[in-house]
């Protein structure tokens, strides 16, 4: 087993009494290293900083799911020892390297390492994010899923001055009117798949879960200067609240017959 038994859970899920049929997500909300892996060979200066986890982005997902009323599911483990929105065939999900910082306790992984890994942290996310968006279906109703993720305000020496990206693809439903809505707010710079898109792999999550599916789906990126603080955590999580509840009731976001699924390479999840 790879994970102690006074050791977290591989997720937190948080519910509350009465959920409206949307879900939040955080891939990356813990910066957290299984005891039996050490610190893999990471650094100290870089075992909380932006490799290992998006820094801010859980604490923003658990408030805003409390404003929204939304369950929210956490990874409970850095995406250094598996990053839950890969798949898990791509060389990034258990990276030898991360932004230029190398992780020896990643080199050389067999096929029994990587599966401790993924049955003991990945699988598990993966399956509670499933079953959460299976209780949350009734006919003729489909549940929306918001993965949130910050991102870094320098990256390879270039600045990124969008406050928020909104990253999607195939379905425009909530994308499109979000991204309006938040250029209404006139002191936000917002990205159109920016600084990551939607449309190009390795992303797993959202494609996996919704994309495949046809559920409404959207992928929000926040600027990590601007989560720094408890008070711009708070800030966020208002301002996002403010513009998502609005858009949360529009015709058509939660009818199954609206959507179109899209092909995703096939995961057979174990």
């Amino acid at each position: 087993m790879l994970l102690a038994a006074h050791e977290p859970a591989a997720f937190t899920l948080w519910r509350p009494a009465q959920a409206r049929p949307l879900l939040l997500a955080c891939d990356h909300a813990s910066a957290r290293i299984p005891a039996g892996l050490g610190d893999l060979g990471v650094p100290p200066g870089q075992r909380l900083a932006h490799i290992a986890w998006d820094i801010g982005a859980g604490e923003l997902t658990l408030q805003l799911a409390r404003r929204l009323a939304a369950p929210a599911i956490l990874a409970g483990y850095s995406r250094l020892v598996v990053d839950c929105n890969r798949p898990l065939d791509d060389a990034s999900a258990m990276p030898a390297s991360s932004d230029g910082v190398g992780i020896p306790g990643n080199r050389g992984l067999d096929e029994a390492a990587r599966s401790l890994r993924a049955e003991a942290l990945y699988w598990p996310y993966h399956r509670a994010i499933a079953a959460e968006l299976a209780a949350a279906s009734r006919p003729g109703l489909s549940p929306v899923l918001i993965a949130v993720h910050s991102f870094t305000p320098v990256m390879h020496g270039k600045q990124r001055p969008w406050h928020v990206g909104v990253l999607w693809d195939h379905d425009p439903r909530l994308a499109v009117p979000l991204l309006a809505a938040l250029r209404e707010e006139q002191d936000l710079v917002v990205g159109d798949n920016e600084p990551y898109s939607g449309r190009e792999p390795p992303g797993f999550t959202i494609d996996h879960h919704a994309g495949r599916a046809g559920l409404a789906h959207v992928a929000l990126e926040i600027r990590q200067d601007l989560l720094a603080t408890p008070a711009g955590i708070a800030e966020w999580a208002g301002r996002l609240h403010r513009v998502l509840a609005s858009l949360l009731s529009l015709p058509g976001l939660n009818d199954p017959a609206a959507g179109i699924p899209y092909r995703v390479a096939p995961v057979v999840a174990r």
